[in-house]
């Protein structure tokens, strides 16, 4: 019944992050095994929010877990989020989502899986602070620490990779 009901959540948060039916499929049933294992030790009163949390954290560890992750799109899903049809932003916009997910598993598991929570699952700060037991302001702050990071950690990939192309093109 759980699985009828929300399982296109659980499956659109893990598609977000792991782009890769083998993983997703993977974290779509580990989520589902956290879940009720949760129920059973007590009663949950947000379904969604529970197995969006869990099928996050659980793509993020497969993320982690991962030494050379490379993202798998296909062109259909990365033509509808570029939006474009200029192939250099095309390629330039898959290098970002790329660099996003190498950031993402470079950051503490609570500071990434709220980043997530927040951008990819849009869910609120107070929806993230009942979910994860933590106050709002404690979810701002970690949050903002998010961000900070992950600023840091692309603003770095991207020079390496322009430093790069340098090399490449001399």
């Amino acid at each position: 019944m759980i699985m009828q009901q929300y399982g296109d959540v659980v499956w659109r948060t893990a598609w977000r992050l792991l782009r890769n039916d083998a993983d997703v499929r993977d974290c779509f049933q580990e989520t589902f095994i956290s879940a009720m294992e949760a129920g059973r030790r007590g009663e949950i009163r947000n379904w969604p929010g529970l197995l969006q949390r869990i099928a996050t954290a659980r793509a993020l560890d497969l993320l982690r877990k991962q030494k050379s992750y490379k993202l798998f799109v296909s062109q259909s899903d990365h033509d509808a989020v570029t939006q474009a049809a200029d192939p250099v932003r095309q390629v330039l916009d898959s290098e970002l989502m790329d660099q996003l997910r190498a950031a993402l598993r470079e950051l503490p598991s609570q500071q990434s899986e709220i980043f997530c929570l927040r951008h990819l699952n849009e869910m609120s700060y107070e929806e993230i602070s009942a979910e994860m037991g933590l106050s709002v302001d404690h979810v701002g702050v970690l949050l903002h620490r998010a961000r900070g990071r992950l600023r840091e950690l692309l603003v770095s990939e991207d020079i390496g990779l322009q430093q790069n192309r340098k090399v490449n093109h001399v």
